[in-house]
């Protein structure tokens, strides 16, 4: 005699939940795993640069940027400054201003690009430096943009576990709700077996048995739905920016493997709290 019944409702709801679960799982592993990685490289490689803009009338920009370049030759834990050419700034401003725009006529400011080195520098040394030497120029070290995109990157990483949480939970209650229904559904077979002496561990395990396979079963289906999903994406390479690729990278993979056997726990917890609770109501 099957205590719990192999197919119904209950099956496909468990069976489909699991695999809808961890298909979005895997896909908020990947955006935990993303944005950490670009919230690492933010915080240290976009650290390390930094900008000097001089303006001033452009007869003293050529003698500014000297001396401001000869400044930064000496300042400890400078890597390399160089000077911006026209056709390096005119790209910068492409995005924002459209090709083909008379650029020469317009009175730009010349750029500088520093790269410290990984010990960093005296920021408001340099400042005050470059004060004295070239009045027109200003260094801007980014940490005015770069600390708000360095937090909003960490925070989404944040939102990606606090999803892959709510997933679970989420998955939890479907198969609470599925374990009570055939629990319900089977009710006289329950009293049945029951009467020819069957305990109520016995009757439990047969439900946490079913139900957890169902749940692990949907979850790998999903799981490799999911990363089959994820290894099709498109790369972004450089360009991408911001999106540098929703994606696993290395041992990464591994991660989602873990899925299954996340739902396959979720699921033997959920169905043995509910069926011993609904064992209990059918006393």
């Amino acid at each position: 005699m099957r205590v719990v019944p192999p197919t119904g409702f209950t099956a496909h709801l468990t069976f489909f939940s699991a695999a809808a679960m961890a298909f979005l799982a895997v896909f908020a592993l990947a955006l935990s795993f993303s944005t950490g990685k670009l919230a690492e490289r933010w915080a240290t490689e976009l650290a390390r640069s930094a900008t000097i803009r001089i303006s001033a009338p452009q007869s003293q920009i050529p003698d500014q940027a000297r001396a401001a370049m000869k400044v930064l030759q000496t300042t400890p834990g400078i890597a390399s400054a160089r000077v911006l050419d026209k056709a390096e700034q005119e790209a910068l401003l492409e995005p924002w201003l459209g090709p083909g725009l008379p650029l020469d006529a317009l009175p730009l400011p010349q750029l500088i690009e520093v790269i410290a080195e990984p010990g960093g520098y005296d920021v408001e040394g340099l400042r005050q430096r470059l004060a004295a030497e070239a009045p027109g120029a200003v260094l801007d070290d980014h940490a005015r943009w770069r600390r708000p995109l360095v937090n909003a990157a960490r925070r989404l990483g944040q939102l990606g576990w606090l999803s892959i949480l709510l997933i679970t939970l989420t998955m939890g209650a479907v198969i609470t709700l599925a374990a009570q229904a055939a629990l319900a559904a089977n009710a006289q077979v329950i009293r049945v077996l029951r009467l020819i002496g069957a305990k109520d561990a016995f009757i439990v395990a047969a439900f946490v048995r079913r139900f957890t396979l169902r749940a692990a079963a949907g979850a790998a289906l999903g799981t490799g739905a999911g990363m089959l999903a994820i290894a099709l994406l498109p790369e972004t390479g450089e360009a991408g920016g911001v999106l540098t690729g929703l994606s696993f990278h290395g041992a990464g993979w591994l991660w989602p493997l873990a899925i299954p056997l996340l739902a396959g726990f979720v699921a033997f917890w959920a169905t043995r709290l509910a069926a011993f609770r609904c064992l209990k109501e059918l006393t």
